[in-house]
């Protein structure tokens, strides 16, 4: 069974995606900040990570930097996912090795979730 972690500060986007994933199989973890996130990355070891750009205090783009750092995490696929739409954003992002930059309005939960089965193949 694959594990997910998200990243996400919005509890019912969360809670929301949680059960979808749980739903398919997946084991998930959650975290609600980047610093949250790459504590549960290094303690986890999860096989992909979702995550959100915008986020309190510490954005995505820093917690994508922090996890390439360690080289336990290095390695870890990550899908970002969010509402904001900026290319300098995204482009960094994908810098960073995020296989993928999902704008959250446009994909069905059910869309987010077969996107992450396709990078866990």
């Amino acid at each position: 069974m694959a594990k997910i972690l998200i990243v996400e500060d919005e509890k019912l986007l969360v809670e929301m995606y949680r059960d979808k994933f749980l739903k398919e199989g997946f084991d998930v973890v959650l975290a609600y900040s980047a610093e949250e996130g790459i504590e549960a990355a290094l303690e986890e070891k999860p096989d992909l990570i979702l995550l959100d750009i915008l986020l309190p205090r510490e954005n995505g783009l820093g917690f994508l930097a922090k996890l390439r750092k360690h080289p336990e995490t290095a390695s870890i696929r990550v899908v970002a996912f969010s509402n904001y739409d900026d290319a300098v954003t995204k482009k960094e992002a994908m810098q960073f090795g995020a296989k993928e930059y999902l704008i959250k309005t446009n994909y069905t939960p059910q869309e987010v979730v077969d996107k992450v089965k396709k990078y866990l193949q």
